[in-house]
């Protein structure tokens, strides 16, 4: 049977790295205020390969030491304000890194490598400022051949939104594989999804190649609209005014609280 939302939240302790996925791609909001009220902090966020509103909230709330991250936007609304400021007053540390590297370190992590190797870093900025990445000569070339290594992402946790989960635990991610790759290189995975079916997925010819087994699934909670206001594929398109009104709150610290606030007494009502 599925748990409640705060029974996964429960699950996060302080200092934990924390793999959330891209906006398109299933983004748990559910799970945000859950998480904001459960209070575990200082945690390493690691955006799969970009980041959005929920980093800007759980920033703004307090809770991050850190932003892993190739991008950080609310898309159409513009910038993520909380992010943008906490960066300028230096409250967070940030890890700037590209999209083929945040996957070649979670691939790394789930084939149990300690590194993968990347060439498209050489002669970059980001390179520059990254000093847990290494570049070596490639051993197996004659002449100098610079080779860029990428440690292995090993999240604690991943957590991310779906639209069907059976009761045998088994999730539908469709296209999504960057999710599996999140779940693969993660100890612990958390998922909301908007309804549980029945029967396996895993046994339907339909739905199984879309399929995360149950193996990689940790704890699965039901949440209707669990991605708004952003959308979730073939089920429902974002809410770009709601975007556009937090964006516009969340430029200040008490716009940011007045929101949030709001948020909630909508969610009680």
């Amino acid at each position: 049977m599925p748990d409640d939302l705060r029974s996964l939240a429960a699950h996060v302790t302080p200092g934990m790295r924390i793999a959330l996925p891209v906006d398109y791609a299933g983004v748990s909001m559910a799970m945000t205020k859950p998480l904001i009220a459960h209070g575990a902090g200082d945690l390493d966020l690691v955006c799969v390969p970009t980041g959005g509103l929920q980093v800007d909230q759980l920033i703004g709330a307090g809770l991050v030491r850190s932003v892993e991250t190739s991008a950080m936007s609310l898309g159409e609304a513009g910038g993520a304000p909380r992010f943008n400021q906490a960066v300028k007053d230096g409250a967070i540390r940030l890890k700037d890194a590209t999209c083929p590297a945040i996957h070649a370190g979670l691939l790394a992590a789930q084939k149990g490598s300690p590194f993968v190797p990347m060439r498209g870093l050489i002669g970059t900025d980001v390179l520059r400022h990254r000093d847990d990445w290494r570049v070596i000569d490639n051993p197996f070339a004659e002449d100098g051949d610079p080779i860029v290594l990428i440690p292995a992402i090993k999240p604690d946790l991943a957590i991310f939104h779906a639209p069907m989960a059976d009761r045998q635990g088994n999730v539908w991610i469709g296209r999504r594989r960057e999710l599996a790759a999140m779940a693969y290189a993660s100890t612990v995975t958390l998922v909301t999804v908007e309804r549980i079916v029945e029967g396996s997925l895993l046994a339907d010819e339909v739905t199984a190649a879309g399929t995360l087994p149950a193996l990689y699934v940790t704890a699965i909670a039901m949440a209707p609209k669990g991605a708004w206001p952003y959308g979730l594929w073939g089920e429902y398109a974002p809410d770009t005014a709601e975007m556009l009104r937090y964006a516009k709150a969340a430029r200040s610290a008490e716009g940011f609280a007045d929101y949030m606030a709001s948020q909630q007494t909508e969610a009680v009502q």
